[in-house]
């Protein structure tokens, strides 16, 4: 144990400048036998710390290493087990109880006895020591340790550690001597009697030389004695000096700490009036309104450009003041609390003062603009109110500040400028429609549309006031506009008039010029309003400073960074929006009320040109897309927008109308029983329809709809024509198809219509197969008999009789062939075709021009006849020498003379 303890001394105590005192070989109860040493260590420095350390021996080779270290302070309890019995086991309680079992109980009680020492002698700390013999917990000698004086503690605790410690490491010299001494004794080893008898002997003869050495030196020592007496005396007076000087220093001590705590109050005082000197000087800077600004808020000229701009800096400043961050503590100062209230009352006088004025200047404008309604009565222009916009907008930075501070007011402003201005705008508008209607209604000549029915002036007016209160749709189909379209109809529109009556007039009878000039007036009528409402919706937005769409003019953006330098919201007081798109539904609803009579204007506007001609739906089609397309790319969600938007349904409803009444009076169509039919009146409406339709909707945004419409009217007349053809009774139904898909597939080339080119090649179709089958029908009558007698043969060879047999045949031998064909001689032939010359020239109508056709066709297809009869002679008759009696150059000299006798 002991090489143990050395060994561990010096590899792991002596670097970290500690000693070992005791050791004890130990492993945890209960648990795998793995042995570890308990160590009691004390440090080497001053203060002394005292430490139980665990060592363990490494797995990895024979040397030790620190595992755990525990201060001895935090050791609670020491727990033997039993106090009367040997048993190995024992507690330590530190943080967490460890129970240890000694490699024997004498280790154990070597290891408590040293604990117990050092507690007692380092850390004065009762320890629990249980079931432990009071043997082991001997008291150390304190007398000894009373007697010291307190200087010589060190000594003495040096002297008590060594008595502790059972074993104290040899140094190098005593090592040295020892060795020397046992090389002189060789025999030290071997007889070891004979050599602790020398070292006897030689101590005893080293004590008798000190002593007489000691009697030899009492002179000195006396000498020595004398000196410490007197040396002592020195040291009593140089304390006396000392504790002179140290009353003498304590009464400095305390005049200098009066001196210090003094300055220190005056440091203090110092920076309270610096502080105190800034918070005034900071009051005084931001709280502190010129008196020129005062003067300008309380008497301030709010006519004039110099005294707005006066009152807009007075004002600005009268905010600044009250908007300063106050610190903590401020608003208890009663001065403060004064200068805020007079902030206050200059606020609300102002505040008063300027709506005041602005509700005064929003009714002499009205008053103002009222005066120059007169000039624009005859003329379908509306007024400029930009000298208006210009004078009040020196107003919108205090309309700014009256936002800022008083959103009572400025919303009550807000209110009455809607009020004044939407009775204004609605009696402007309204003369602006009046003139609109009129010249609308009132530009006919003689001749036209309005020659039947002359009309003054107010009952023109009169007419067009009556459909305000409708919704822009037309309630009946039997107006006097209507009669006067059917008793204006032409000589061949006359024939078909009920047939054609739409609920409007027919395009055919309206002058090109009239709708012309209808087009300009809607479109005047739009041009006038668009730049009206922008530039309302723009002033409102800087007038009453609200945010809006970007792109609404190039001024707005400016004007909506230098409201919110670019940030989304502002910070109102309660109850005022915080967001632009609340800003912008405010300005939409303030266009909405001022301008509310457009819509109900544009609806009536548009229901009297419905009224007046169906087909000028699709001007105003064309027009309002156009204009609802422009309002877009400027603001989707503005008030322009929304409005065109609506009244642009209106316009689709009634374009749609105007097709399905169109249709409508397809599915209704009459012939008369005692003319021919001709092309159809529906026919050429389409025509007329669709001529006028791409001139309108050339480069149109709703090109859409038209496409949509031509399919539905087209569709309709193919099959109206055929319902017609079927019920005629004066005109073959080939004719009746022939004629107007051949009208049909003629307009539709002509027009060159893309989403109509299916149909024209069905019309085409129709046409060539309707030909065909009207040619082959007539041409039977003129060589009827012949016809039978051939229709006979070809009837025998299709039943399987030979063709050279057939003439053996009862009814068709060559007998019955020579008397058929002899009742056609060139002559006969040539009146029969005269006579069906007259007949297709009866059917056929002049309009359309295809009797040449016809007559073509059927000079052709009868050609072809012949060679097929010359062909079954030939093949049925073979040599029997049978010919026709007149030749294809016949044929054609009798077709010639026909056409150019007729």
């Amino acid at each position: 144990m002991t090489a143990i303890k050395h060994a561990l001394q010096r590899d792991i105590f002596t670097p970290n400048d500690e000693r070992l005192l005791s050791i004890v070989n130990v492993c945890k109860a209960g648990k795998k036998k793995r042995n570890c040493f308990l160590c009691a260590t004390v440090t080497t420095e001053r203060p002394v710390q005292v430490n139980v350390v665990k060592v363990k021996k490494s797995d990895k080779g024979d040397f030790y290493k620190r595992q755990t270290a525990w201060a001895l302070r935090d050791l609670a309890v020491v727990d033997a087990k039993d106090a009367v019995k040997e048993n190995p086991e024992f507690d330590l309680h530190f943080d967490k109880v460890y129970k240890w079992v000694a490699s024997s109980t004498v280790e154990k009680n070597t290891f408590i006895s040293c604990i117990w020492k050092l507690n007692q002698r380092y850390l004065r700390k009762k320890i629990d020591f249980t079931n432990v013999s009071s043997q082991l917990l001997e008291e150390l000698p304190k007398v000894a340790e009373e007697s010291v004086p307190s200087g010589e503690n060190q000594s003495v605790a040096g002297g008590d550690e060594e008595a502790v410690d059972e074993y104290q490491e040899l140094n190098a010299r005593e090592e040295q001597d020892i060795e020397i001494m046992m090389e002189g004794c060789e025999y030290a080893i071997s007889n070891a009697e004979a050599f602790a008898e020398k070292l006897s002997r030689e101590l005893q003869v080293l004590d008798g030389a000190n002593i007489q050495s000691i009697m030899a030196s009492e002179k000195q020592v006396n000498i020595l004695m004398k000196l410490l007496d007197e040396a002592l005396k020195e040291v009593d007076q140089i304390e006396i000096k000392l504790s002179s000087y140290e009353e003498m220093l304590q009464s400095v001590k305390e005049q200098m700490d009066q001196i210090s705590e003094s300055n220190h109050l005056i440091h203090l005082s110092n920076t309270n009036n610096v502080k105190l000197l800034s918070e005034i000087e900071f009051l005084v800077n931001h709280m502190d309104l010129a008196k020129g600004h005062i003067k300008a808020l309380q008497e301030g000229d709010l006519t004039s450009s110099r005294g707005i701009e006066a009152c807009t800096n007075a004002a600005d400043a009268l905010l600044q003041c009250m908007n300063v961050a106050l610190r903590p503590g401020h608003d208890m100062l009663h001065a403060v609390k004064q200068q805020q209230q007079r902030f206050s009352d200059l606020r609300e006088q102002f505040a008063r003062r300027l709506a005041s004025h602005l509700n005064s200047v929003f009714v002499q404008q009205g008053h103002d603009q009222s005066s120059t309604l007169a000039q624009h009565s005859v003329e379908l222009t509306l007024p400029n109110h930009h000298p208006f916009h210009r004078d009040l907008l020196r107003y919108a930075k205090l309309m700014e500040w009256l936002k800022n501070t008083d959103y009572g007011k400025y919303e009550g402003l807000t209110k009455n400028y809607m009020d004044y201005l939407s009775r204004l705008y609605e009696r402007e508008i309204k003369d602006f429609f009046e003139v609109a209607k009129i010249k609308m209604t009132g530009t006919t000549k003689e001749g036209k549309k309005f020659a039947t029915l002359p009309r003054k002036e107010s009952a023109v007016k009169q007419e067009t006031e009556s459909l305000h209160g409708s919704s822009g749709k037309l309630t009946g189909s039997t107006s006097s506009l209507n009669k006067l379209s059917v008793q204006s109809s032409g000589n061949r529109r006359s024939q078909s008039s009920s047939l054609l009556d739409m609920g409007n007039m027919s395009a055919s009878d309206l002058d090109v010029a009239d709708r012309t000039k209808f087009d300009k007036i809607f479109e005047q009528v739009l041009s006038e309003l668009e730049p009206l409402c922008l530039a309302e919706q723009d002033f409102i937005s800087k007038f009453f400073k609200l945010q809006q769409h970007q792109g609404i003019s190039g001024s707005t953006t400016n004007e909506a960074e230098e409201m919110d330098g670019g940030n989304l919201s502002r910070s109102y007081p309660s109850g005022v929006p915080q967001t632009i798109s609340s800003e912008k539904d405010m300005i939409r609803q303030m266009m909405t009320k001022i301008f509310r009579c457009i819509e109900p204007e544009l609806n009536n506007l548009i229901a009297l040109g419905d009224k007046i001609d169906s087909f000028n739906s699709l001007y105003m089609l064309v027009k309002m897309s156009h204009h609802v397309w422009t309002a877009q790319n400027v603001d989707p969600a503005s008030f322009l927008s929304t409005t065109l938007g609506n009244v642009l349904v209106t316009v689709k409803r009634n374009f749609d109308k105007c097709i399905s009444n169109q249709m409508k009076q397809m599915d209704e169509v009459k012939i008369s029983k005692k003319s021919k039919v001709g092309i159809l009146p529906f026919v050429a409406e389409f025509e007329e329809f669709a001529g006028l339709a791409e001139s309108i909707f050339k480069n149109a945004e709703r090109r859409g709809d038209l496409d949509k419409a031509y399919i539905k009217l087209i569709r309709a007349v193919f099959v109206s024509v055929e319902k017609v053809a079927n019920e005629s009774q004066k005109t073959p139904r080939d004719v009746v198809m022939m004629e107007n898909f051949h009208h049909i597939f003629a307009t539709l080339s002509r027009l060159k219509i893309s989403c109509l080119e299916a149909e024209k090649k069905e019309a085409k179709q129709k046409y060539t197969d309707h030909l065909q089958s009207y040619v082959i029908y007539s041409l039977g009558q003129p060589l009827e008999k012949l016809n039978h007698f051939f229709e006979g043969v070809e009837a025998r060879v299709a039943q399987g009789i030979r063709e050279e047999e057939v003439s053996y045949q009862l009814a068709f031998n060559k007998q019955e062939l020579r008397k058929v064909i002899k009742e056609y001689p060139g002559k006969e032939v040539k009146k029969g075709l005269d006579n069906l010359y007259k007949k297709v020239d009866k059917h056929l109508c002049e309009e359309e021009n295809l009797l040449q056709v016809v007559w073509h066709s059927m000079q052709d297809e009868f050609i072809r006849q012949y060679k097929h009869f010359e062909g079954l002679i030939a093949r049925c008759y073979p040599g029997s020498g049978i010919t026709m009696e007149f030749t294809i150059q016949d044929i054609l000299d009798y077709c010639s003379s026909i056409a150019q006798s007729h």
